[in-house]
């Protein structure tokens, strides 16, 4: 592992803009429960009362950008150990790295749940995007860093990235760029700090997850463009 002043001089300004993709935002999960418009605002009032704290620094992002500072404790990611608050947003530089993420990870609960049958129909995912700026990246695909690659990229061990970041934050990192595990040449970036990101949501694109007994199908509404995913690629 670098030290802490040679991860200093690897910090340098990046600006570009990230997609995320999630589950379909066109519907309001909790709307099947309340009677009316008023019972279903109340519904999701009392549902924030009972959520993690929202971190002060994120508090001006709208929801789904805020949201991924707000969990995370209890469940390590790459760039996180299961101990750090706050959370971290993950984003793609390009939307099919984005895909190949969330269908991943989407493989993985399934897998993870006992008795699982595979969903009949497909899964709307919503794909959007926003911009990421900040003075202060570290770079893991130049300099010094690049040449720990396989550290960075490892699919199960995420030591060496956790206490990378670790070292990132005490530095005051808005953000670091890495190389995806789960597709080939996708780049991701995580952001740190909730000052990196700029407030404004742009949708991109309207995805179909469906589930098949050899891995996953992604579909691009109103496209051609699909991705296809087997169970050893995850």
């Amino acid at each position: 592992m670098l030290t802490r002043s040679a991860l200093e001089s690897e910090l340098r300004p990046y600006r570009g803009r990230v997609y995320r993709i999630v589950e379909a935002q066109h519907r309001i999960s909790t709307n099947r429960l309340a009677d009316s418009n008023a019972d279903q605002a109340l519904l999701e009032v009392l549902a924030d009362e009972v959520k993690p704290a929202l971190p002060e620094s994120a508090r001006h992002l709208p929801w789904l950008l805020a949201s991924p500072f707000r969990y995370g404790l209890g469940r390590p990611s790459r760039f996180r150990a299961a101990h750090v608050l706050p959370g971290i947003l993950y984003a793609s530089e390009a939307i099919e790295t984005a895909v190949a993420e969330a269908a991943h990870w989407r493989m993985v609960a399934f897998s993870r749940s006992p008795g699982f049958r595979l969903p009949r129909t497909p899964t709307p995912m919503s794909a959007f995007s926003t911009v990421v700026m900040t003075d202060r990246l570290l770079d893991l695909l130049g300099g010094a860093l690049a040449a720990q690659h396989e550290d960075w990229t490892h699919p199960t061990d995420y030591a060496q990235t956790q206490a990378l970041a670790d070292v990132a934050r005490t530095l005051n990192a808005g953000a670091i760029r890495a190389l995806s595990a789960r597709l080939n040449g996708g780049v991701n970036i995580a952001v740190l700090d909730p000052a990196a990101l700029s407030p404004a949501v742009r949708p991109h694109s309207s995805w179909a997850f469906l589930v098949t007994r050899d891995g996953l199908l992604a579909i691009r509404e109103l496209s051609d463009q699909t991705m296809r995913f087997t169970t050893p690629e995850f």
